[in-house]
């Protein structure tokens, strides 16, 4: 996945040490000198007049076609995106926009906006070329705004010879399917006749995605010059992007309160709803799941009641949440300034299509609450790997401890990334719950190595969404994406989940269609659940409800692997290891389907791993004909997962 809310890591107790009189200079050139660059240095511009509101949902496209849109603003290199949370789409605009360096003139493209059947027409621009930002969603999926392209190239037999072309993919090395769309993209356009004028690069969110990208792009300029023969201009392009517009008289009405698209339709709701127009979901039910321990686990229900919103067990419901007030405020405070002033940040490319950076016109408390991620670390370079990103320095916290930085505010809004959607795994079934969406999530919060107190945007803001009984309900602005995690079309196949934690969310959703497909009268396979927590008496999650379809016969199986109750610990792997014989059977001999949902990074190649020693003990394959196996059962979509890091 491109982008995802942070794991969380063990707490950490420990305190920075103190940053010593004599390092305040060398911190100063240090971190100001790149850090300003990156987000603060500019010239302050003059407010000029009011301009008319932003329409994050674009007008009708008349031009279809992105070379005859290049032709016409003298465009030779077009950079398309694939994204998902908005890293790829911010990696497109920093590339169109280094093209000016070199003498050439860049534009950023989202692919779902044009026919890219006419790949093939840009050899009738003079030394151009299409680069690639490609991010891989789930398992190895394209992303929303990338999927008709995907389907374009699955069948294409255009002859793109003359076709200028290069890929960076975004992706995450604790998938499975590592960097699919990145690699899938590059090696189709090669075999479609493309020139490839530099080699794939792979970006690692596992690691260091920004890292990844800045070594690629370091590489690429040259290689690019090379091929077209030309040489760096010596100009370097302008910093900002945007040009602040002070509203000082304006129709309140004309602003924008936190809306993703139409102007005001949070006040007029209207179906569809989908990434650009939300549905306002009233909060019927937020209750703790786990009984004790220092943790914080949640069961949340929305009601889509006359919303039309229509989803299937295993599907993503995307919530938008905002930040903390309180950050926001002390931001604010920091840096002096009026939150309440109604500004917009125009584009100052005028042919560009993305006109403002989030909806406008706004007031700077509403950007930095909903349109703008103030609690992740920036994006910055390596060498502020142990200052920023090792010591989860977010942006309030950099402008704490360096009281000498005073950016401009709306240099900051400019360069901050969107506060993106957050995705959960649905943890009910529309058969029993058509009306109601269930989420179980985990609170994040913990302690960075500066001592402060790190709290997960979106989990804690779900938190805060409690149910009263003043007539008064909270509400979530929602979505639902679809997904591949399905139950199998015949009912009577096994079905084997494993889900340590929060990873139970799909499974509870699973096992009440389960229950209601037995109750239709229908043939139901067995339904085998392992559950992993820490504690049996503390976070055995949804106990009552999962041993109650035990006992009914819609669990036929309910293994649970309390990690933490006996001196050596005990995952769902070992679980699967004792029950290897069963299992094997259930697979090999009677067509089950497996489904692993949890943390990516640990657990689910864990798993793999067990399943690997199954078909090797009692299948008596060998390691890479267990392997082999278990990628033909993921290819027949009989090996399921519902992974993040």
């Amino acid at each position: 996945m491109e982008d995802s809310e942070s794991q969380l890591p063990s707490d950490q107790d420990q305190t920075p040490e103190p940053l010593l009189s004599s390092l305040d200079i060398f911190l100063f050139s240090l971190v100001a000198g790149l850090l300003i660059y990156w987000f603060f240095f500019r010239k302050k511009p003059e407010p000029v007049l009011d301009i008319k509101p932003f329409h994050a949902v674009p007008p009708p496209i008349t031009e279809s076609s992105f070379i005859e849109k290049m032709k016409k603003t003298n465009r030779n290199i077009v950079v398309f995106y694939g994204s998902q949370t908005g890293t790829a789409e911010e990696f497109a605009n920093r590339l169109a926009k280094d093209a000016h360096r070199y003498g050439m003139k860049g534009m950023a493209a989202d692919p779902e906006e044009y026919d890219m059947s006419e790949l093939s027409r840009l050899k009738e621009i003079p030394n151009s070329m299409a680069v690639f930002c490609m991010a891989t969603y789930g398992e190895g999926d394209p992303t929303d705004n990338a999927q008709e392209f995907y389907d374009w190239m699955q069948g294409a037999d255009d002859d793109l010879e003359g076709v200028n072309f290069a890929v960076f993919g975004l992706g995450n090395k604790t998938y499975e399917h590592y960097n699919a769309m990145g690699k899938y993209t590059d090696k189709k356009l090669a075999e479609l006749g493309g020139k490839r004028v530099f080699d794939l690069g792979l970006g690692d969110d596992d690691s260091n995605l920004e890292e990844d990208f800045i070594s690629w792009k370091e590489q690429f300029w040259p290689a690019v010059c090379e091929f077209f023969g030309v040489e760096a201009t010596g100009e370097d392009s302008s910093i900002r992007q945007f040009e602040l517009v002070v509203h000082n008289d304006i129709n309140m009405n004309q602003v924008y309160t936190g809306e993703m698209g139409r102007l005001k339709s949070f006040q007029t709701q209207k179906p569809p709803f989908d990434s650009k127009n939300p549905f306002l979901s009233p909060v019927t039910v937020n209750r703790k799941l786990n009984k004790g321990g220092n943790r914080h686990l949640m069961h949340i229900e929305l009601d889509i009641t006359d919303s039309k919103i229509r989803y299937d067990a295993g599907d993503h419901v995307a919530v938008y949440p905002t930040n903390d007030a309180a950050v926001v405020n002390r931001i604010g405070e920091r840096l002096g300034i009026d939150l309440d002033t109604v500004i917009s940040l125009k584009n100052l490319d005028e042919e560009c299509n993305k006109k403002h950076p989030f909806p406008c016109p706004t007031t700077y408390r509403t950007a930095l609450t909903h349109y703008l991620d103030v609690n992740n670390t920036p994006r910055t370079n390596a060498l502020y790997q142990s200052w920023v990103l090792d010591s989860e320095r977010n942006i309030l916290a950099i402008l704490e401890d360096l009281p000498s930085l005073n950016p401009p505010i709306d240099h900051l809004c400019e360069l901050l990334p969107r506060l993106q959607a957050r995705y959960y795994s649905i943890a009910s079934s529309s058969k029993v719950y058509a009306t109601s969406i269930h989420i179980c999530a985990v609170v994040i919060e913990y302690t960075t190595k500066t001592g402060r107190v790190f709290k997960g945007v979106a989990t804690n803001w779900l938190k805060n969404k409690e149910v009263t009984d003043n007539g008064h309900k909270h509400t979530v602005p929602m979505y639902v994406r679809r997904s591949q995690f399905r139950l199998p079309f015949k009912p009577s196949n096994p079905i084997i989940m494993i889900g340590p934690g929060t990873g139970i969310a799909p499974f509870m959703g699973f096992i009440q269609e389960r229950a209601w497909q037995k109750e239709q009268g229908k043939d139901v396979g067995e339904t085998i659940l392992f559950f992993g927590c820490r504690h049996k008496n503390e976070d055995f999650l949804y106990q009552e409800e999962l041993e109650k379809f035990e006992r009914e016969g819609v669990l036929t199986q309910l293994s649970v692997a309390f990690s933490r109750d006996q001196e050596h610990k005990i995952y769902v792997q070992h679980l699967l290891k004792k029950n290897k014989e069963q299992l094997w059977k259930l697979i090999h001999l009677n067509n089950a389907h497996i489904y692993v949902c949890g943390d990516a990074r640990n657990m689910a190649r864990d798993v793999h791993a067990a399943f690997y020693e199954i078909a090797e003990e009692v299948g008596g394959l060998t390691h890479t004909q267990a392997v082999d196996y278990f990628k033909k059962l993921m290819t027949k979509g009989r090996y399921s997962q519902d992974v993040w890091s």
